[in-house]
């Protein structure tokens, strides 16, 4: 347990953002280490498509994007260890990273732990993620031309989302828990002008079913008791996202979701201390954007990491 490794930057976290991080870290001279308890590349292994990544004419998997990503890292001299972070002691100009097996001595941290969607818990979903479950009609939303859709939720982000999708598809349904949206008055006339969008009042999910794709799903009427099904060929999760923010919410500043505030070098409050990709403040959540905060954090860090080099 008391195996001390020393490295100039701790990655925590293997997903687009902590694989920039790595890939410019490493290449800038730092002695750099990713930390993912789970696989490599985090949530993008599960699309099967990506359309959106700049410079790929062709579709690729989330998963060959990931690949490539952690291959580039690895080139460069970054070291992976799956272990899982316990704690990041933070208190000193070293910084101490302790998992499950081993414990580290680092000069800066960058948390790339991104964040997960808040999921319906229901019969189906699990199975049909990523063939006809969403979370992201940013990312998916092209697949469905001229198809039928439905978003669940009745927040900013649901309705935003449906009323996206109506470029693409030729039918987008609204299917909210409540019998008005919570969405602010701007973009629930939007949604109710739009002839494309159908809003289905208190309704809950109960069961998402198909084949090898989805097909339709079963609702349930809170108010009139009554089940029916829904024939889609894909439905949008939007019921909130949740930030993996465990290790560092009780020193860190975060906004009133749990998300981490930096500065525009990524930079936490903590000297040494940056936070990249999903897990932070930000207007979109993409696999680009998540990259490009993973850059800069490198940057950022490996800029404060020289800067006091004589203090370590």
């Amino acid at each position: 347990m008391e195996n001390k490794m020393d490295f100039d930057v701790a990655i925590i976290g293997g997903g687009p953002a902590g694989l920039a991080a790595a890939v410019y870290a490493a290449r800038g001279g730092m002695k750099t280490v990713i930390f993912e308890k789970a696989l490599v590349g985090g949530q993008i292994t599960t699309t099967a498509d990506v359309e959106n990544y700049p410079g790929f004419e062709d579709n690729m998997s989330g998963f060959d994007i990931a690949d490539k990503m952690r291959m580039q890292a690895e080139k460069f001299g970054t070291e992976i260890k799956q272990e899982n972070i316990k704690s990041i002691k933070l208190d000193h100009l070293n910084k101490l990273v302790e998992t499950d097996s081993n414990k580290y001595n680092v000069k800066s941290v960058i948390l790339a732990t991104g964040a997960n969607p808040r999921k319906l818990g229901v019969q189906g979903e699990a199975k049909y993620t990523g063939r006809g479950v969403s979370y992201c009609a940013t990312c998916d939303g092209a697949l469905y031309r001229d198809k039928t859709v439905a978003v669940v939720g009745g927040g900013d982000s649901a309705v935003e989302e449906a009323i996206f999708l109506t470029k693409f598809a030729k039918k987008v349904y609204i299917i909210h828990r409540r019998d008005e949206l919570r969405a602010v008055k701007l973009i629930r006339q939007r949604a109710f002008e739009n002839d494309k969008i159908e809003i289905i009042w208190d309704s809950i999910v109960k069961e998402v079913k198909g084949g090898d794709f989805i097909e339709k799903v079963e609702l349930y009427n809170k108010k009139t008791k009554e089940i029916s099904e829904l024939e889609l060929d894909g439905i949008f999760i939007y019921v909130g996202i949740i930030p993996n923010n465990e290790l560092v919410k009780s020193v860190v500043d975060l906004d009133e979701q749990g998300f981490i505030l930096t500065d525009e070098t990524m930079g936490t409050k903590i000297p040494g201390l940056y936070a990249a990709g999903d897990v932070v403040h930000k207007v979109l959540r993409q696999v680009v954007t998540a990259a490009s905060d993973g850059a800069t954090a490198a940057f950022s860090a490996e800029k404060w990491t020289e800067e006091n080099k004589d203090k370590f």
